[in-house]
């Protein structure tokens, strides 16, 4: 009986530390994808295209 709950035990942490492990990743693959999708909230404006500058000097 002590050799099934010292097995049941070394199951249990390593379930534990891969749960842990998993969540790390999630949280840090989640504040990697908010940094890296600043186009999804950036406002253009058309004064900064070449098109417009090159219009507004002709004219």
């Amino acid at each position: 009986m002590k050799k099934f709950l010292k097995v049941l035990a070394i199951v249990s942490a390593i379930a534990g530390v891969a749960a842990a492990v998993y969540i790390a990743v999630t949280k840090f693959m989640e504040k990697k994808q908010r940094i890296g999708n600043t186009e999804e909230n950036y406002v253009s404006c058309s004064c900064c295209d070449d098109q417009f500058v090159s219009e507004s000097v002709v004219a």
